[in-house]
């Protein structure tokens, strides 16, 4: 499988327990999944999941 559609996990799931939020990126997509429920996938658009990102670290520097 190539690193692009690879599942990782956040740098925030320490000691690698089954309840981490994992993502994988596509071409045109990011897929979502929790790693204690890997057959619900969310996705969205690659475009949309970078807007949620600068808006939420717009909000941090406030």
């Amino acid at each position: 499988m190539s690193p692009e559609h690879a599942w990782q996990r956040s740098s925030a799931c320490a000691g690698g327990g089954n309840n981490c939020l994992e993502v994988r990126a596509t071409t045109a997509l990011v897929l979502l999944r929790e790693s204690d429920a890997p057959g619900t996938v969310i996705t969205t658009p690659r475009a949309r999941m970078a807007a949620l990102i600068t808006r939420i670290k717009a909000d941090r520097r406030r």
